[in-house]
């Protein structure tokens, strides 16, 4: 079976997949992982604010994001967004802001709806003791949160974050829908250049689950050692 397989191929392309496929992927990984992280820590504190209208639009955030298929959101956004641009700039004409702007947005926007929830969760662990002790001693509820109960809420979270960033980087594959240059996007291109695409996505494939497995297998190590 494999003596028809030419896997030279793979290891021609090997630079050009890594120097610009996979660049891009970690880079989209990072960008929307870390803005996504910032803008739900926001969610999240909305969501356990005693503001009524706060916490309903938080909610409300979470549940539209995480209820649309994230491959529907890139082409939503990417179709709709020049528009949406237009009528908010008064353009006659719709606002292109690329595949790659369109990709970071999708990304950080649905991400954040899901970090939040890990985060609020995280809060959410620690008994409200911790915090009225903190304010009985004179700390405000900011300070409170910022020094007693976020350092151990991370504690308990942080595996569930990696584990997150984790499918985060799994899933821009995705843009591969928006021709964009990612790991996978650049195999394909190979692949189908090269008439090669069972050696390409075997590769795509094995690259996918040897790394992941292995984040994954530390996030279990850490995970391990944080509860011990």
């Amino acid at each position: 079976m494999f003596s028809h397989f030419d896997f030279e191929s793979v290891w021609h392309a090997l630079p050009y997949m890594l120097t610009t496929g996979l660049a891009f992927t970690l880079e989209l990984t990072l960008v929307s992982g870390f803005a996504g992280l910032i803008i739900g820590s926001g969610i999240a504190l909305a969501r356990l604010s005693k503001n009524r209208v706060l916490r309903h639009v938080g909610e409300a955030y979470v549940n539209l994001f995480r209820a649309i298929p994230l491959v529907l959101g890139l082409f939503a956004f990417y179709v709709l967004m020049p528009y949406a641009a237009a009528w908010v700039v008064g353009s006659p004409t719709p606002v292109q802001f690329g595949s790659k702007a369109s990709a970071y947005l999708t990304f950080t926007l649905f991400e954040s709806a899901y970090f939040s929830e890990i985060i609020r969760s995280g809060i959410r662990s620690i008994p409200n003791g911790q915090a009225a002790a903190a304010q009985a001693l004179g700390m405000t509820q900011g300070r409170a949160m910022l020094y007693i109960v976020l350092p151990q809420a991370i504690r308990k979270m942080l595996p569930v974050l990696l584990t997150q960033f984790i499918v985060l980087f799994q899933d821009t594959s995705l843009v591969y829908v928006l021709s964009l240059d990612d790991l996978f996007g650049t195999a394909s291109k190979v692949a189908q250049r090269d008439s090669r695409l069972v050696e390409m996505y075997l590769f795509i494939a094995l690259f996918y689950f040897t790394t992941s497995f292995a984040l994954s297998s530390y996030v279990r190590s850490l995970q391990a050692r944080l509860a011990s």
